[in-house]
């Protein structure tokens, strides 16, 4: 059975679509493809979303993981955003798409981190259980 690609989008691919794309691969990698991508790029992931979900998870985002293009991935079953409050690129295939909604936690304290860090944690799982059924 072919695997759901899953892409998760946010402008700079550097904070909350990494750890989206990270807690997927974690939860779904039997079910799921998935990747992160962002329209413009930071040079790097966010250092307190690595520290964190290296705490957390005990998961190193940064060895598998780097910011990249949405024209760098390949064509994709779900887009998920994640609250940019900017407006995604058309792309040129049929996909699903949904808005997660996330506050940005970069520069914000550990706990808010953490909140937002718990929030894509739930919103991973139920994506999964809902793309099982």
């Amino acid at each position: 059975m072919e695997k759901t690609k899953v892409a998760f989008l946010c402008v700079h691919n550097s904070c909350r679509s990494q750890i989206a794309e990270c807690l997927m691969r974690k939860y779904g990698s039997d079910i799921v493809d998935v990747y992160s991508a962002g329209t413009l790029l930071k040079d790097s992931i966010n250092s307190d979303a690595i520290r964190l979900m290296k705490s957390i998870y005990n998961i190193d985002m940064s060895i598998e993981q780097s910011p990249k293009l949405i024209f760098d991935i390949p064509s994709v079953d779900y887009i998920i955003t994640m609250g940019c409050n900017v407006s995604c690129p058309v792309l040129d295939y049929d996909y699903i798409s949904e808005d997660w909604g996330l506050d940005d936690p970069s520069g914000k304290s550990d706990y808010e981190f953490k909140k937002v860090i718990d929030e894509i944690d739930f919103k991973v799982k139920d994506l999964i259980d809902r793309l099982k059924n």
